[in-house]
Order: structure tokens, then sequence, then C-alpha cells
């Protein structure tokens, strides 16, 4: 008997980064030192060390991009805690020796604040979206607490990479990764229903098509129009609760449509799925 195989163990956080990521920390140095780099030649190339401490509770995330700023600049880096690693600095004035970075003096001096400020906004992000999965756990609520795409330009590679790292859902990278047709694009195109429609001519069976809603008889027109998704907007979380088992006893097993409440942007459930 041919033994099963053996489970294939799950990539690291980075190995979700795309080809080409890199020349990100390209351009923050370049940003940081676009010509002479007076200080950097008071030190010179002389070998030093530094530490990063975590001076406060927190989720560890970004990594990768630390790494490949200090790369660039010649240095190299040895963590000492894990991707995603909760580290509990500032506890009774207390600090967790994170990493060190070792390379030329002016190498590490040139990358440290692109670095710091990297890591510190990835870091925070994780722990935000940590603590609010938490608290939604804690609710009772088992659905997806997602982002959005309200990110930093320039920025939304760490930014997303730090909410996934934290446990939340990235939702959608891009407005190439699912089709969103907001109030302004219906408005624009005459109804729900010729969105929809225009939509599904393009994106194809493969890419998901989300339409956000401002009333009940709204949603049942996205629906019936083929709708993947419902955004339900300004609605309250009772209004949620209502509008779905409202939309469920309507379309339960015909259709299958995720709900979203966008002041969370997190799913309800699926219509055919059971709970609301």
């Amino acid at each position: 008997m041919t033994p099963p195989l053996a489970p294939v163990a799950a990539g690291s956080p980075a190995h979700l980064l795309p080809p080409g990521w890199k020349r990100q920390a390209s351009a923050w140095l370049a940003e940081d030192a676009p010509s002479f780099d007076y200080a950097g030649f008071v030190v010179g190339d002389a070998p030093r060390a530094a530490t990063l401490w975590a001076k406060s509770p927190g989720v560890v995330a970004g990594r990768p991009f630390f790494d490949e700023v200090f790369a660039q600049c010649g240095c190299a880096v040895e963590w000492h805690v894990d991707e995603g690693a909760d580290v509990a600095g500032g506890e009774g004035g207390g600090k967790v020796k994170a990493a060190t970075v070792t390379g030329p003096a002016r190498g590490i001096l040139l990358g440290e604040r692109v670095a710091l400020n990297t890591l510190a906004r990835c870091s925070g992000i994780a722990t935000r979206s940590r603590d609010l999965v938490s608290r939604v756990r804690a609710a009772g609520y088992a659905g997806t607490l997602a982002g959005t795409r309200k990110t930093t330009p320039g920025f939304r590679l760490v930014e997303k990479y730090g909410m996934l790292v934290g446990g939340a859902d990235a939702h959608r990278m891009d407005l190439s990764a699912m089709v969103m047709l907001k109030d302004n694009h219906v408005w624009s195109r005459g109804s729900i229903t010729d969105a929809v429609a225009a939509a599904r001519a393009v994106a194809g069976f493969s890419v998901k098509v989300e339409v956000e809603v401002q009333s009940e008889a709204e949603a049942d027109e996205a629906i019936a129009a083929g709708a993947d998704v419902v955004m339900l907007d300004n609605f309250t979380g009772e209004g949620v609760r209502v509008a779905a088992r409202s939309l469920k006893e309507r379309w339960g097993g015909k259709r299958q449509v995720s709900l979203l409440r966008p002041s969370f942007c997190s799913r309800v459930k699926s219509v055919r799925g059971g709970r609301c």
C-alpha cells in the first residue's frame, strides 16, 4: 500500500510578495538619499553592529522589507523574533531584543530610518488587525474581518501585508483583483443591473463582482443581476442581521452571495451558507 503523501508545509508570509517588490526598497532609499550622504562620509565603512529593541507590546510584521532595505545598504540582519510573533516589550519598562544588524557604519545609518519606518508601520497595522480580529471573535463573530483599498499611495503592499500577518483579510489588492461597483459607478451606468452586466462582459467567470447597495431592494437587484458580493453600505449592525435573514429567505439555495458591512468590511456569511 502506498503511504499517504506528507502534508506540504505552509509558506512564510514573505512568499506572498510579488516579483519586483524589492524595487520599492530602492525607491525608499533613493527618496531619503537622492544625492550626497554627507553623514555617511563622516562615519565611513567601519564595521558596526546595531540592535533593534521592541519597546512596546505588539505584533512583529515587515521583516522582509526591513531585511531588504539593509541588504541594499550592504548590511545583514539576524532576527531574534519570528514574523507575526507577539512581543511583550514595554511591560514593566522592559524591552525585547528583536534583531541585530551588522555592516558598515554608513550602511547601517543610511538604512536605519527607512527600515524602522517601514517596520513600525507594518507592525502597527498587524497589531491593530490582530486586536480587531480578537475582539470580533470574543463577541462571537465567526466571519471574516477584511481591509479596504484606502491605503497610503505607494505603500499598499506593506500595509496589506501587515493586515495579512495580523490575521485580517486583504479583501482586494487593486482594481483588477475584483470588480467593485460603488454608487457612482451605478449612477454613471444607469442601474445596478446594467452595471453588473457590463462588468460581467469583460471580467469573465474568474473575477468576482461586488456591488455597493443602500437598501434591501438594491441588494435584491444586485443579486438578481449576478453580483457575487453585496456591500450593505450605511447599514447598522442590527440592520445587517435583519437584511441578511431577509435576503437568505428570498435567495437561499438559489444564489451564493457574500454580504459586506463596510464599517468593518467584514463578511457576514454567504446567503446560502446558513448563519446570518
